[in-house]
């Protein structure tokens, strides 16, 4: 296992450098390795290409959080459990406190993204990737790249500042990487000597983001809105989504100070819940300027981006006539491998080996009952805790008195979204023909002790989810057939993200009618966009006129919103809500049939009438104040005095 002293030492000058040619090159095309030279420095970064060469080991260096495995685990926090044949997966490593468990080294692997063994930089095998090494790696070699551009003689002026600009922005995009796993780091903002004994000093959380938005705020003022507008990127025209432009350095920007100002970073670890409204007011006003100067951007046409659209003409099914569609953000089929993310992803890592989806993640969805889908007995499956979070059609949650929820018709009248991500009782699974033994598992029969409820493989919880992941996906429908070109992404950060975080930060700083100076929508008007969108209704007036009501309500809407995509873990930690009931626990969903099995042939699963409607708890995960923080590697902390353990660990 690699330290961090050997990670700062692996990139030496005078070795040899893979020079990609960026105008023959896509912008998937990462590491496609030409002639092997050795190089001075000079003509390393003599001109655009060349430098362009150096930085695409970087892009290369982005891991792909569901894929870094044959199976993979990224939902960390209260949304989601896993079969037990999955226990050595990070989810549950993390319910029974394991949180050593991160670092490959404890054990042979995680499931995660998050540390390698043989993390290798310039590897285009998806396998071959994390942050904890590349974060050094990359880092170092940002600092590398921006100690050099004095060499950069042969360039145009926007070839100079598109080389800064990216560099910028990866120097603090590695860093926030770790900062929002293990705290404040080290900012590391030059090339340290390799062989010295190192004495930089971990910072404060604050000194770091103080230090990474400067970084962001240079790449954002450098960098274009779109490549396609550039001379460089002229070459290559409609290749250029991933690279770093001003969008997403300043969705980073943004991110980064409403982080900054969140509850923990403000007060500290602690339990009791007592602060998780206690929000630092001038980090989240600078990352709702930030946010506010993006999303004024976009909605004055001004970008490639846009919320897509939410139209369906089968929802269960995922069928739309849109010109963009929502599942589109998260996988894509019959579209030649594309990569997933619409107009809507702002901030993704390479995927190159598309088919590589239905080797892994698109067989780890869905019930293993007789082979209905093939692979590993690897599930993943939504908590109801979670899925409790979708509230009603009108926009109201689920307890609220008004809302109209009727636990004996559970399934009626539901958000949208809840129709699109959820599988539930009386689903449709299997649309294609089916031999006669197998029609019994055509409907999802997810009632208490149903066929597809074994805990061992199928769902302890009462549900499935399909909102990465078609239900099609199965051995009958086939959508993880080569013929199915089912390609798989999460992206790192997305446009209703950005609308979520711009709430959040507004409701911070004044509550929900306050707004940036450089953006007329408020933090109310921002949820409602999104409801719009899915058409469910907009946030209720006697929530928008308390601060702690309407902050509940967008952190809900976050739940639903950005649900399974990987970021409640760190959302229950920097809310302090982590040790908090009923944060701390997954349930699942009890309840037996009324209906007969030919009511779900003739009728829509939502009409269903049921009975005996409630949750029972699977587990309770026991945290203290040391859980807000991952640890560090002991042969790290343990090189010098000034890189200390994270409290507790």
């Amino acid at each position: 296992m690699k330290t961090m002293k050997e990670l700062y030492k692996a990139f030496l000058w005078g070795g040899i450098l893979f020079i990609m040619l960026f105008g023959n090159s896509s912008c998937e095309d990462y590491l496609e390795k030409g002639e092997e030279a050795i190089v001075s420095e000079e003509e390393a970064f003599k001109n655009f290409k060349n430098f362009q060469g150096f930085i695409e080991e970087i892009y290369n260096c982005i891991p792909d959080k569901q894929k870094s495995y044959w199976t993979t685990s990224w939902n960390w926090g209260d949304d989601e459990i896993m079969n037990p044949e999955a226990d050595w997966h990070m989810v549950h490593q993390v319910d029974i406190g394991n949180f050593w468990a991160w670092q490959a080294g404890r054990m042979a692997q995680n499931g995660s993204w998050l540390d390698k063994d043989n993390a290798d930089p310039s590897s285009t095998n998806k396998f071959d990737h994390a942050i904890w090494p590349h974060a050094w790696y990359s880092i170092r070699k940002a600092n590398i790249g921006l100690a050099n551009l004095d060499k950069l003689t042969e360039a145009t002026q926007e070839e100079i500042a598109l080389i800064e600009g990216q560099l910028y922005f990866f120097r603090a995009w590695w860093h926030f990487q770790l900062m929002q796993y293990f705290g404040g780091m080290p900012y590391i903002d030059e090339v340290l000597p390799a062989g010295e004994q190192l004495s930089e000093p971990r910072l404060t959380y604050e000194e770091c983001a103080d230090m990474a938005g400067s970084d962001f705020r240079k790449a954002a003022d450098l960098l274009p809105v779109n490549w396609d507008n550039t001379g460089p990127g002229s070459q290559t025209p409609g290749k250029n989504q991933l690279r770093v432009n001003k969008i997403m350095a300043l969705g980073y920007l943004g991110k980064n100070y409403l982080w900054a100002g969140s509850p923990l970073m403000k007060n500290g670890a602690e339990t009791g819940g007592g602060n998780t409204y206690n929000y630092d007011v001038d980090y989240c006003t600078q990352a709702a300027e930030a946010f506010g100067e993006l999303l004024s951007l976009v909605e004055s046409g001004q970008t490639q981006y846009a919320l897509v659209e939410f139209d369906y003409e089968d929802i269960y099914n995922h069928e739309s006539d849109a010109d963009t569609k929502y599942s589109d953000i998260f996988y894509t089929t019959g579209q030649g491998w594309l990569m997933p993310g619409s107009t809507e992803a702002i901030f993704r890592g390479p995927s190159p080996d598309a088919n590589g989806s239905n080797w892994n993640t698109t067989k780890t969805f869905g019930p293993k009952v007789q082979g209905l889908v093939e692979h590993d007995n690897i599930i993943h499956q939504p908590t109801a805790n979670y899925v409790n979070l979708y509230g009603m059609e009108n926009g109201l949650p689920l307890d609220d008195p008004e809302s109209g929820f009727d636990p004996n018709y559970p399934f009626q009248n539901r958000d949208p979204r809840f129709y699109h991500d959820i599988v539930f009782d009386g689903f449709q699974y299997v649309n294609s023909s089916m031999p006669e033994d197998m029609e019994y598992l055509r409907y999802a029969s997810l009632y208490t002790d149903g066929p597809m409820r074994q805990v061992s493989n199928a769902s302890r919880t009462g549900y499935f989810y399909q909102k990465l992941v078609p239900h099609t996906a199965n051995k009958y429908d086939g959508a993880y057939n080569w013929s199915g070109n089912l390609h798989t992404y999460l992206p790192y950060m997305r446009l209703a993200d950005i609308y979520l975080m711009y709430a959040e930060a507004c409701a911070a700083a004044g509550g929900a009618t306050y707004s940036a100076s450089n953006f007329s929508k408020t933090a109310e008007d921002a949820i409602n966009t999104l409801r719009d969108r899915v058409g469910a209704g907009h946030v209720a007036a006697k929530f928008t006129g308390d601060p702690q009501l309407f902050m509940d309500e967008v952190r809900r809407e976050r739940a639903v919103e950005l649900a399974f995509e990987g970021f409640r873990f760190n959302d229950l930690r920097r809310w302090l809500l982590l040790t908090e009931e009923p944060y701390n626990i997954k349930t699942s969903q009890e309840f037996e049939r009324v209906e007969d099995d030919s009511f779900y042939e003739d009728n829509d699963p939502r009409d269903a009438q049921v009975a005996n409607f409630r949750e029972k708890v699977i587990l309770t995960r026991q945290f203290g104040k040391k859980h807000y923080w991952l640890p560090l590697k002991i042969s790290d902390t343990s090189m010098y005095p000034e890189f200390s353990q994270n409290p507790g660990w």
